[in-house]
C-alpha cells in the first residue's frame, strides 16, 4: 500500500480502484430500490399473493442481514479482492436469473441469493478502501465519495426503476447485469492483487457462523412477520432468535478464533457508530416506504412521477464527496454526526401534520432536508464505525456496520407498517391519512433516539477533536482522535 502521508489528494490508480468500489455499492442501492418500484408489476404479471409478494423483498434482506458478518469475516480470512471479485460474479448470475423467473418461488430464490452475494461483496469492498487508504483525510476523502455513491444508487434507483418499469419489470433484474459486469472488468484491472492472507492456525468459526446467521435471520424474519403474521408467530420466532444469540455469545467466548471477536465492541465510537446507523437507517427506509405509499394510494400519484418526487433526496450523492469533507474538517466528524441527525428530526417532524392533499411545495423542506441529513451523517457514521480498527479486522467493522443498516431498515419498514395498520380503521381518504400519520411516529422517534446516542460521542477532552480532519482542499492537518 502506498501512503500518502502529506496530502489527501488520491493517485490515478487509487481514483481506479475507488470508482471501482463506488460502482459496487451504487449498484447494490439502485438493485434494492428499482424492485421495490417494480413490485406491483411483478405481481400482475406472476400472478404473486399479498405474501409471495412481500417474501420477494424479505428474500433479499434475509440474505443480506443474516450473512453480513460471515461475509466480513471471509474478506479477512480469504483476501478481500477475492471475495469482491467472486461475489460480484454471483450477484451478476442470479440477478440476470431474477430477470427469465416465470413463477413466484423462482424469483424469491434468486432474490435470496442475490442477497447472499451482496453480504459478502460488500465488506471485502468497505474492508479494500479502509486498508488500501491511508487512516485520516485520504482514507476519509474516499470514504465519503464511497458513501454519498450508495446513498445515491439508492435514489436514483427510484427513477431508474420508474423508467425500466415501463418498458418491462423484467428490465429491473436485466440491467444491472450489464453494470455488473462493467464494474467486474473494472476490478481486475484496478483493485491490485494481494498476498493470500496467512491463515496459519486461523480457521473458519463455523459453529459461530451458523448460529449467528440464524439468530440474524430469524430476527429479520420476527420482525418481518410482525406486520402480517400476528404477536404470537413474531415472538416465537424472537425467542428462537435470542436462544440462537445466546448460542452465539457462548461458542464466541470459548472460541480461539471467533468470527466476531467481542472485544471489538469495548471501542465506543464503533458502538455509537453502529447503533446510530441502524436507528437511521431504520427511519430512513420507513419514511420513504411511507411516503411511496401516501402519493401512490392517497394521492394517486404514477410511480413515475412519484420517483421523481423523491429524486431532491439524492443531493446526498453530490454534497457527500464536495461539501461534507469540508465540514468534517472545520467542526469534527461526530459534531457532523449529531448535526445530521438533528437534521433528519426536523425533516420527520415536518411531516407529522401530513395533509391530504399537501402540494409538492409543501413536501420539498423536509425532503431537501432530509438530503442534506444524509450528506452529513452517513459517511462520517462510516467512518465512525472503521477508524482505529486493525487491519486484520477491517472486514469485520464493515460487516458490523452494513449489518446494523440492514437491520435498520428491516425493522424501520416493518415498524412502521405495524403501526400505520393499527392507526388505520377502513379504506377511506381519512382512515389512511390516519395511518400514515401515526406512522410517521416511528422515523421521528428513530431520528431522536439515533441523535441522543450520537450525542455520547462529543464528551471528549478539552481542546481535542472528536475525529481526524478531513481536508478537501488537498492540506493536511494532524487533528488528534479520541474515543
Amino acid at each position: 500500500m502506498s501512503a500518502l502521508s502529506t496530502s489527501s489528494g488520491l493517485s490515478g490508480h487509487k481514483w481506479g480502484i475507488l470508482l471501482v468500489l463506488c460502482g459496487a455499492i451504487f449498484l447494490e442501492g439502485i438493485d434494492v430500490a428499482m424492485l421495490n418500484v417494480a413490485l406491483p408489476s411483478i405481481r400482475a404479471d406472476l400472478g404473486l399473493s399479498t405474501g409471495e409478494l412481500q417474501w420477494v423483498m424479505s428474500a433479499y434482506v434475509l440474505g443480506y442481514g443474516g450473512f453480513m458478518l460471515l461475509g466480513g469475516r471471509a474478506a479477512d480470512l480469504f483476501g478481500r479482492r477475492q471475495m469482491f471479485v467472486l461475489w460480484l460474479t454471483v450477484f451478476l448470475l442470479f440477478s440476470g436469473l431474477g430477470g427469465f423467473a416465470t413463477e413466484g418461488w423462482m424469483l424469491i430464490v434468486a432474490r435470496f441469493i442475490t442477497g447472499v452475494a451482496a453480504a459478502f461483496m460488500t465488506p471485502a469492498g468497505l474492508s479494500i478502501i479502509t486498508t488500501g487508504f491511508t487512516e485520516g483525510p485520504e482514507r476519509n476523502k474516499a470514504l465519503l465519495i464511497y458513501s454519498g455513491t450508495a446513498a445515491g444508487g439508492f435514489t436514483i434507483g427510484l427513477v431508474a426503476g420508474g423508467l425500466l418499469t415501463a418498458v418491462g419489470w423484467r428490465w429491473v433484474f436485466f440491467a444491472p447485469v450489464v453494470l455488473s459486469f462493467l464494474i467486474l472488468v473494472a476490478a481486475l484491472a484496478f483493485v491490485p492483487k494481494s498476498a493470500r492472507p496467512d491463515r496459519s492456525g486461523q480457521h473458519v468459526d463455523v459453529a459461530g457462523a451458523l448460529t449467528v446467521t440464524a439468530a440474524l435471520v430469524l430476527t429479520v424474519l420476527a420482525v418481518e412477520r410482525a406486520a402480517h403474521a400476528g404477536i404470537a408467530a413474531s415472538a416465537g420466532t424472537f425467542l428462537a432468535a435470542l436462544a440462537f444469540f445466546a448460542a452465539f455469545l457462548v461458542i464466541e467466548r470459548r472460541s480461539a478464533e471467533p468470527l466476531v471477536r467481542l472485544g471489538i465492541f469495548r471501542n465506543g465510537s464503533l458502538v455509537r457508530a453502529n447503533l446510530s446507523g441502524m436507528l437511521f437507517a431504520a427511519g430512513f427506509f420507513g419514511f420513504q416506504f411511507l411516503l411511496v405509499l401516501y402519493l401512490q394510494e392517497l394521492r394517486d400519484w404514477s410511480t413515475l412521477r412519484t420517483s421523481f418526487a423523491m429524486l431532491v433526496i439524492g443531493v446526498d450523492a453530490i454534497l457527500s464527496p464536495t461539501l461534507t469533507p469540508r465540514l468534517v474538517n472545520r467542526f469534527g466528524n461526530a459534531k457532523m454526526i449529531v448535526g445530521g441527525l438533528l437534521l433528519a428530526v426536523l425533516s420527520y417532524g415536518l411531516f407529522l401534520p401530513l395533509g391530504a392533499d399537501w402540494s409538492y411545495a409543501a413536501m420539498f423542506p423536509g425532503l431537501i432536508i432530509l438530503g442534506l441529513a444524509f450528506s452529513l451523517a452517513y459517511g462520517p457514521l462510516t467512518i465512525a464505525a472503521t477508524e482505529g480498527i486493525a487491519e486484520q479486522e477491517q472486514g469485520l467493522a464493515g460487516g458490523l456496520l452494513y449489518t446494523s443498516f440492514q437491520f435498520g431498515a428491516a425493522l424501520g419498514l416493518s415498524a412502521v407498517t405495524a403501526v400505520s395498520v393499527a392507526a388505520t380503521h377502513g379504506q377511506t381518504p381519512a382512515a389512511l391519512l390516519d395511518g400514515y400519520r401515526a406512522g410517521l411516529l416511528v422515523p421521528f422517534a428513530a431520528a431522536v433516539a439515533a441523535a441522543a446516542i450520537s450525542a455520547f460521542g462529543l464528551r471528549t477532552r478539552r481542546g481535542v477533536e472528536p475525529s481526524s480532519a478531513v481536508v478537501a482542499t488537498g492540506e493536511r492537518v494532524e487533528v488528534p482522535v479520541s474515543r
